[in-house]
């Protein structure tokens, strides 16, 4: 049985790699080494080094963790600022329905 590789669509190659550089950018800020990062992440140095080349396959919350620590903001400026965006999304969720049914319809997700 052939296992079948994951694709991703370009957006999220690009933006992965992008995230994945704006890492390595903070780090040397920093002036922190892969060594100084990996440790402070719980992870192996060549576990960063595939993050900062845009390995989609690294852990989100490790690429969001490292992005903390270099002092990358992705959503908001501060904590309370992130909490508040997480309710505000909460409650625009609470309003949609709690179940999406399939529709005859196809989805066109070519970007």
């Amino acid at each position: 049985m052939a296992v079948q590789k994951r694709t991703y669509a370009r957006y999220t190659l690009e933006s992965i790699i992008l995230l994945g550089k704006m890492i390595r950018l903070g780090r040397k800020q920093r002036m922190m080494t892969e060594h100084e990062l990996a440790d402070r992440l719980g992870i192996a140095r060549s576990t960063l080094q595939r993050m900062e080349k845009g390995d989609p396959k690294v852990e989100i919350g490790l690429m969001f963790e490292a992005a903390a620590l270099v002092g990358i903001k992705l959503f908001e400026s501060d904590e309370r600022e992130v909490r508040a965006l997480s309710a505000r999304t909460d409650d625009r969720i609470a309003v949609l329905p709690k179940h999406v049914y399939k529709t005859g319809k196809k989805v066109v997700d070519e970007f």
